[in-house]
């Protein structure tokens, strides 16, 4: 029997979200959006696989799923309808037509990341649905110095939690640093706001909030840079005690190589 194949370009908002991935007695992204589809379909006869397991309050500005289907669907009219009654915190952007060849999970990407943030003031409560707050007066150029200890490839086991026997904890960044924001504007943002930008083909569980959590602590002067790159080091074990909190990471790009 022929089949059909969909990748499907989506955003949505993770505050009000358990994460992506679907479980018990929790609303979740993907919970969200295959109950969107069977009611569009008027059938379950159809299966879906995220591209990215995004944790609560996580939110996405470019993320994807695959639809496998075995019935071929009006793309344009599909599009609409989705948009029409998924929950007005996701979206999505666009439809494209994939054959047996693509996998979701294992064609070759870059996932982008970004970790928003500000210092030194209590700020609207509006803006904590995407940027974390501190209030304490954090140093910023400090930070900036921690972020490129974390470009290339190192040893990444104490930014890991629940870590299997197999998991591979050498991994290569691509990008990190931090920069003034300029990429979300609000009128009820804070004057001065900053971003964490991180790349890489893959990367462990909470990998990138215990990093931000290590630069926060740098900022706060709690550690200094030595301490980040002596963890970066094969046989540097142990957990760290701080994670920065969820609702400042955003999944903001992913590109298929």
């Amino acid at each position: 029997m022929k089949k059909f194949y969909y990748l499907f370009h989506i955003q949505y908002l993770g505050f009000r979200f358990h994460g992506w991935q679907k479980q018990k007695n929790v609303k979740t992204v993907h919970l969200m959006i295959d109950k969107t589809i069977n009611f569009v379909l008027g059938h379950d006869n159809f299966k879906t696989l995220g591209t990215s397991r995004t944790d609560a309050m996580v939110s996405a500005n470019h993320s994807a799923f695959e639809l496998f289907m075995k019935e071929e669907i009006d793309v344009e009219n599909f599009f609409r309808m989705m948009n029409s009654n998924l929950p007005s915190d996701i979206r999505i952007t666009e439809i494209k037509v994939v054959d047996s060849t693509f996998n979701i999970i294992n064609t070759p990407k870059i996932k982008e990341y970004i970790y928003l943030f500000s210092h030194g003031e209590k700020v609207h409560p509006f803006s904590s649905a995407i940027m974390a707050s501190f209030t304490e007066v954090l140093d910023v150029e400090l930070m900036k110095q921690g972020a490129k200890l974390f470009l290339g490839s190192h040893y990444f086991k104490k930014y890991a939690t629940k870590p299997s026997e197999k998991t591979i904890f050498n991994r290569v960044v691509l990008e990190s640093v931090i920069e003034e924001n300029k990429i979300f504007t609000a009128n009820f943002f804070p004057n001065n706001s900053f971003v964490f930008r991180v790349k890489s083909e893959g990367f462990l569980r909470n990998q990138i909030r215990l990093m931000m959590g290590q630069l926060l602590e740098l900022g706060r002067h709690n550690i200094e840079l030595n301490d980040i790159d002596n963890s970066l080091k094969d046989g540097s074990d142990g957990n760290f005690n701080y994670i920065a909190p969820a609702s400042g990471l955003m999944l903001y790009k992913i590109e298929y190589l």
